[in-house]
């Protein structure tokens, strides 16, 4: 990771940021020696969505409307 002070990247902004697209390679921007931003590459995520994918790790019930009935309820004794 590199890092460069503000006013260095303020005046080469554009040939800075087409480095980054091209090295793919992190670039921390400082104000008086602390950092201020970072510059990151821009990557499209990898990971397409599919309906259905979880289907097995769901559970179903038959009925969730009807009442459990005082049978389940160990409280009540």
């Amino acid at each position: 990771m590199k890092t460069m002070g503000i006013s260095q990247f303020k005046s080469h902004a554009l040939k800075i940021l087409a480095q980054v697209a091209k090295t793919q390679e992190v670039i921390v921007i400082t104000k008086r020696g602390k950092p201020l931003a970072q510059i990151t590459p821009y990557r499209t995520s990898g990971i397409t969505p599919k309906p259905g994918r979880l289907s097995d790790a769901l559970v179903f019930e038959k009925d969730v409307i009807s009442p459990l009935g005082e049978e389940i309820w160990d409280a009540c004794k």
